[in-house]
């Protein structure tokens, strides 16, 4: 399953990596592509994955997602 969302504040090559590792630590999440001009991000999980969760670990890594 691909799931895509929006964060905002990330600047920079570091702020991707941030978000990707914590994002990468909820269960069932296989991959997750991060694009710092855009704010993109995309993970790719083995079963379908709560929006909250994917919320928490941008928060965790000092970020947000666009409403």
């Amino acid at each position: 399953m691909e799931s895509s969302f929006i964060v905002e504040g990330m600047t920079c090559r570091h702020c991707a990596e941030s978000v990707s590792e914590e994002i990468s630590e909820i269960g069932g999440v296989t991959d997750v592509t991060v694009d710092v001009e855009s704010g993109a991000v995309v993970v790719s999980s083995e079963r379908a994955i709560a929006d909250s969760s994917v919320a928490a670990a941008v928060v965790e890594a000092g970020y947000r997602l666009s409403v």
